[in-house]
C-alpha cells in the first residue's frame, strides 16, 4: 500500500504542481510576458482566462481517459496522463514570449493549457481509484487521501519554487527567464512518477471486473449516465467548494495580496507555502476522521464552515495587515483540505466498477471547471466593480450548493468496491440518506 500510495501521490503532485505554477505565474508574470498589449488589468484577466481554459478541458479529458481507464485499466491510463501533463508543462517553460513571436505566444500557451486540462481530467480519478481499489475497506479513507495530499504537497512545492526564484533573482531576471525554472523542473517529477507507476500492478478490483463474465464496459460514459446520472451531478456539487477554496487561496490571493493589498511578493509567496501545509493537514484530518465517523459528516462540517468563512474572508483581508492576510490564506486552505480528505474514498464508493473511472473523473472535472475555474476568472472584475464582499457572496453561494449536495448524498464508507454488475444494489448504511444508494 505504501508503493500504491506513492504512485497516487506523485501523479497528483505533478498535476497540481503544473496547475499551481501556472496560476502563480498568471498572477505575477504572464500578463507582462504573454499579454502585454492588453495592459495590466486586462492582461491579468486574460492570464486567468487561460487558466480557466484548462478547467473547461478537464471534463473532456475525464471522458477520454475515463473510457480507456474503464476499458483497459487504471495503470496504463495513469501513465498516459502523466506523460501528457509533464510534456505540456515543460513546453510552457520553453515557450517564447509575445515580444519574440507575437500573438502566437498566447495562442500556444492556451493550446498547452488545453492539453494540461485533458491530462488533469484523467489523472485524479485514476490516482484515487489506484489507491482505493487496493485499500482495505476500514482504511479506505486514509489510503485514498494520498492523491488529495499530493495536491497540498504540490502547492507547497510550486510556491516554494517561485519563492526561491524570486528571492534569489532580481525582479528583472525573474520576469526575463526565472519564471521558467518551476516549469522545467517538473521534468524530474515526471521521471520519478513514471518509474513508480511502472512498478505497480493493476488494481485487484479492475482485474476482477475483467475476469467477470460481463467484462469491462464498452461505453462507460453512457453506462454512467444510464445508471447513476443523479449521483454524477451530486458528486460534482460536493467537490465544488474545495476547488473554489483551493484556487482562491492558492492562486488568486497571490494576485490580490500583491496588487490590491500592496504586500511584498516574496511575503505573499511565503504565506502560500504555509497554506499548502495547511491544506495537507486538513486532508489528513478529514480522511482519518472519515474512516471513523463517515464521509458525509466530515464533508458537512467542512462545507458548513466554508460557507461562514466565505462571508468574512475578504472583509478581514481588506484590513490590509500581513498577519490578517496570513490567517486568511491558511484558514481558506485548511478548510479546503478538510473537505478534500474524504473525497477520494467517497467518490470511489459512490460509483460501480464498470464505469467508476469515467464517473469519478467527470464529477471531479465538472467540479473543477465550475468551482476552480470560474471564481478566479471573475474575481477581479467583480471586486473591481462591486467590491470584495460581493465576491465573498459568490463564494458562499458555491458553498451553499455544495452543502445541499452533501446533505442529499448518503453515507458510503461500508460499500464494497469489487462489484461487477451495474445493477448490484448497494445499501446506504447508518440511515444517512437515500441518494447514495448506487442501484
Amino acid at each position: 500500500m505504501r508503493r500504491v500510495a506513492t504512485a497516487s501521490f506523485i501523479g497528483t503532485v505533478i498535476e497540481f504542481y503544473d496547475f499551481g505554477i501556472y496560476g502563480t505565474a498568471a498572477a505575477l508574470v504572464f500578463p507582462e510576458v504573454f499579454f502585454p498589449a492588453l495592459g495590466t488589468a486586462a492582461g491579468t484577466t486574460a492570464s486567468f482566462a487561460a487558466l480557466g481554459v484548462a478547467f473547461v478541458a478537464r471534463p473532456f479529458g475525464s471522458i477520454l481517459f475515463g473510457h480507456f481507464g474503464d476499458r483497459l485499466g487504471r495503470k496504463k491510463t495513469l501513465i498516459a496522463t502523466m506523460l501528457l501533463m509533464g510534456i505540456s508543462t515543460i513546453l510552457v517553460g520553453l515557450m517564447p514570449t509575445a515580444a519574440q513571436i507575437g500573438v502566437a505566444a498566447p495562442i500556444l500557451i492556451i493550446v498547452l493549457r488545453v492539453l494540461q486540462g485533458l491530462a488533469a481530467g484523467g489523472e485524479f480519478a485514476g490516482a484515487v481509484l489506484f489507491s482505493s481499489e487496493h485499500a482495505p475497506k476500514g482504511k479506505r479513507g486514509f489510503w485514498a487521501m494520498f492523491p488529495s495530499l499530493g495536491g497540498g504537497g504540490a502547492i507547497v512545492l510550486a510556491n516554494a519554487t517561485f519563492f526561491l526564484t524570486s528571492v534569489l533573482m532580481s525582479e528583472e531576471t525573474f520576469v526575463s527567464w526565472g519564471w521558467r525554472v518551476p516549469f522545467l523542473a517538473s521534468f524530474l517529477l515526471v521521471i520519478f512518477g513514471l518509474w513508480v507507476r511502472l512498478s505497480i500492478a493493476e488494481t485487484p478490483v479492475f482485474k476482477k471486473q475483467q475476469a467477470d463474465s460481463s467484462g469491462t464496459s464498452k461505453m462507460p460514459f453512457a453506462e454512467a449516465f444510464r445508471h447513476q446520472p443523479l449521483q454524477v451531478l451530486l458528486a460534482t456539487g460536493t467537490a465544488m467548494t474545495c476547488f473554489a477554496f483551493t484556487y482562491i487561496g492558492g492562486t488568486y490571493l497571490v494576485s490580490y495580496g500583491t496588487s490590491q493589498l500592496g504586500l511584498q511578493g516574496a511575503y505573499v509567496l511565503g504565506i502560500t507555502v504555509v497554506g499548502g501545509v495547511a491544506i495537507s493537514a486538513g486532508v489528513v484530518l478529514g480522511a482519518v476522521l472519515s474512516d471513523r465517523l463517515g464521509r458525509r459528516v466530515i464533508m458537512i462540517w467542512a462545507t458548513g464552515a466554508a460557507f461562514v468563512w466565505a462571508l468574512v474572508l475578504f472583509p478581514i483581508l481588506d484590513l490590509g495587515s500581513r498577519t490578517v492576510f496570513a490567517i486568511g490564506v491558511i484558514v481558506t486552505m485548511f478548510l479546503s483540505g478538510l473537505g478534500r480528505g474524504p473525497q477520494g474514498a467517497f467518490l470511489s464508493e459512490l460509483f460501480h466498477t464498470r464505469y467508476r473511472y469515467t464517473a469519478v473523473g467527470l464529477s471531479y472535472a465538472l467540479a473543477g471547471m465550475i468551482g476552480g475555474g470560474v471564481p478566479p476568472l471573475v474575481a477581479s472584475s467583480i471586486i473591481g466593480s462591486l467590491g470584495s464582499f460581493a465576491f465573498g457572496l459568490i463564494l458562499a453561494a458555491t458553498c451553499a450548493v455544495g452543502l445541499v449536495c452533501v446533505l442529499l448524498v448518503g453515507e458510503t464508507r461500508q460499500v464494497d468496491l469489487d462489484d461487477t454488475a451495474p445493477d448490484t444494489p448497494r445499501p446506504v448504511p447508518d440511515n444517512a440518506g437515500t441518494v447514495g444508494n448506487r442501484k
